[in-house]
């Protein structure tokens, strides 16, 4: 199973806004034996988020979108989504109660604008936002999900988490398929050379579903070597693959900094 994730604000693409988002999206779902394909990051605009789910939904399982569910003018994802899914906005009223109960000490918030929050998509399925007025939209499509968070990070978390994490888990079960990192991190030597020392074990790895990265760290002169399964690869196996690389590091007296998993 593939994801993708989209984030959506002028914000992430003028360096006004630091997208933390999807780093922190990303690490839960390869938690959750989910292997994230690819991100993207696009423009407050109609045609920019079309083409993206389009795009995303060629070759993904499970595409994730945030931001622009909020109640101002930029805010057009909900309004984006309707059309694309050729469908429009019904007032809900569980989520209009949400939002009225989590404001009813701070009255003032409460207003025309905010009232356009419990209006949703008539064709998606709408999951609770616990902590903020955006509800959670999931949509069906082809035997894909296509789930709109909040951009706001507190909220999204929350939403992964509560929602949406346990809601694909339960549509699309991971089963056999396992991800899983470890990384073993040497000094001492240039990384073209370590790639030839490795060479020849490295080029075992695809028929096993294995992938060997490299990561150099310049300013201390390390190389982090991060040993990757996505897939049906077995914990087993995998160690068994990383003990080789272990060993082929330590006959070729290459310096080891202590080992750590990821």
């Amino acid at each position: 199973m593939k994801a993708d994730i989209i984030t959506i604000g002028d914000e992430l693409l003028i360096g006004q806004v630091v997208d933390t988002n999807s780093a922190w999206m990303a690490e839960k779902l390869n938690q959750a034996g989910i292997e994230l394909y690819e991100i993207l990051s696009v423009h407050d605009e109609p045609d920019h988020i079309k083409n993206a789910l389009t795009y995303a939904l060629s070759h993904a399982d499970v595409v994730l979108t945030t931001g622009g569910l909020g109640p101002t003018k930029d805010d057009i994802t909900k309004n984006v989504l309707c059309d694309y899914f050729h469908t429009f906005l019904v007032p809900d009223e569980q989520v209009k109660k949400h939002i009225y109960e989590l404001y009813k000490d701070r009255p003032q918030v409460l207003n025309r604008l905010t009232d356009t929050q419990w209006l949703v998509p008539k064709d998606a399925i709408i999951l609770p936002n616990a902590v903020g007025t955006a509800p959670i939209m999931l949509w069906l499509q082809d035997g894909k999900l296509i789930y709109n968070l909040p951009g706001v990070p507190r909220e999204m978390k929350v939403a992964m988490e509560q929602q949406v994490v346990p809601d694909i888990l339960k549509r699309f079960p991971t089963g056999e398929e396992n991800i899983i990192h470890k990384t073993l991190t040497v000094s001492g030597i240039p990384e073209s050379a370590l790639a030839i020392i490795l060479e020849e074990w490295e080029n075992t790895l695809p028929a096993l579903g294995l992938h060997l990265a490299y990561l150099p760290v310049p300013e201390e002169r390390r190389i982090r070597l991060r040993l990757s399964a996505y897939g049906t690869c077995s914990n087993e196996q995998f160690d068994e693959q990383f003990e080789k690389l272990h060993k082929i590091i330590c006959t070729s007296q290459i310096n080891i900094v202590p080992l750590r998993s990821e």
